[in-house]
């Protein structure tokens, strides 16, 4: 089975608001990014990534399968659970194959949207080089 993709929508967050809600996955990666409005986003998108404690059916849902919640930073948002920002970030640190467009624009426009801070992100210090390198690209984001 496939969920609609964005192309039936006029934003992304009702897209994913009508196609994962429940308390049984977590939006997580890009999709939480996305979400969060510090991505816009693809044209067509058509992929949606959560944590769940079990594997789905949806063919365009990736299922990152995890034995429990615990360990994931999340909040309610209306009839779903999102990654917070600091686990959206430090998930696709840890990432060695992370869309670098994606941190770009979600670190910049977080950097942006917080007075040109990122003092309240919680990096883990394994990340730091990581964040380090893509803060640098992300100040001059909208520069470029």
């Amino acid at each position: 089975m496939q969920t609609k993709t964005s192309d039936d929508y006029i934003c992304l967050r009702n897209w994913i608001e009508d196609n994962i809600s429940g308390d049984d996955k977590i939006l997580y990666g890009v999709s939480a990014l996305e979400y969060l409005q510090l991505f816009t986003g693809y044209v067509g998108e058509s992929t949606i990534e959560v944590y769940s404690l079990f594997q789905g059916k949806s063919k365009n849902v990736i299922y990152k399968l995890v034995d429990s919640f615990e360990q994931i930073d999340f909040e309610k948002c209306g009839n779903l659970l999102c990654s917070t920002v600091n686990q959206a970030i430090n998930d696709l640190l840890e990432d060695e194959n992370a869309d670098e467009l994606v941190l770009t624009e979600a670190l910049s426009n977080y950097y942006y949207s917080h007075n040109e801070s990122v003092a309240r992100l919680k990096i883990k210090p394994s990340n730091m080089e990581k964040f380090s390198h893509y803060m640098s690209w992300a100040i001059r984001y909208f520069d470029m």
